[in-house]
């Protein structure tokens, strides 16, 4: 029951964010994901990881937004960023060993396949992330395909802070100032991206400003040692 009310807490935040997991049939589902893609192998790969989902609702697509007009950042590029590439988006699939017990499959698909969808909200509970982090410092998030650097929190706010508002949206939460912006960008529509392809998530600006809802399965590779 407890986990059934979490689900419930975490979809009314997916409501009023937009990105609600769907209620429709898998049928109907399906199409929405194939009329979102852009060739027949990004069909493939959204049908495939709709299906793989082992029985848990996905996230029924993320509506990022631009920020503000005359906002330093996020730091913008073109969709040319996200062109096919070797392995969907990206030259490679995601590393095989990941943090936190996130799924290969799931990560893969999110990162390499996927322009709109997410790991269903909360996610990031059903893994050992909040159990394994040290809330004492801050933690590097990595590039699950390429290791590189992404985000650094919590920064400029407490772990309990970062916390909270993780949990109140469902996914993993950074700000401008927690962005390794050497390597991340956002395309126009507010989508967040790596700039080697990897999808990220998306920007979801509210009254303290750019606020980047991010799939935790993007950014957990292991530190490279």
């Amino acid at each position: 029951m407890a986990a059934n009310l979490l689900r419930s807490t975490f979809t009314l935040n997916a409501v009023r964010m937009g990105n609600a997991p769907s209620s429709s049939s898998s049928s109907s589902s399906s199409s929405g994901r194939r009329k979102h893609s852009s060739s027949s192998s990004f069909k493939a790969g959204i049908i495939e990881w709709a299906n793989g989902l082992g029985g848990k609702e996905d996230s029924d697509g993320c509506k990022g937004a631009d920020a503000p007009a005359g906002s330093k950042y996020p730091i913008m590029a073109d969709e040319s960023i996200m062109s096919k590439k070797a392995h969907g988006t990206s030259d490679s699939p995601v590393q095989k060993e990941l943090r936190w017990n996130c799924d290969y499959e799931t990560a893969d698909r999110i990162c390499n396949f996927n322009r709109h969808y997410a790991e269903y909200a909360g996610y990031f509970l059903s893994t050992s992330f909040l159990k394994e982090v040290d809330r004492t410092k801050e933690t590097t998030y990595y590039d699950s395909v390429t290791g590189k650097p992404l985000f650094v929190a919590p920064r400029g706010r407490t772990f309990e802070e970062f916390e909270s508002e993780s949990r109140a949206h469902g996914w993993p939460s950074f700000r401008d100032e927690e962005v390794v912006w050497d390597n991340v960008r956002c395309v126009p529509g507010g989508e967040a991206v790596s700039t080697t392809g990897t999808h990220l998530g998306h920007n979801l600006p509210d009254r303290k400003g750019n606020r980047y809802c991010i799939n935790l399965v993007s950014v957990a590779a292991m530190p490279s040692k």
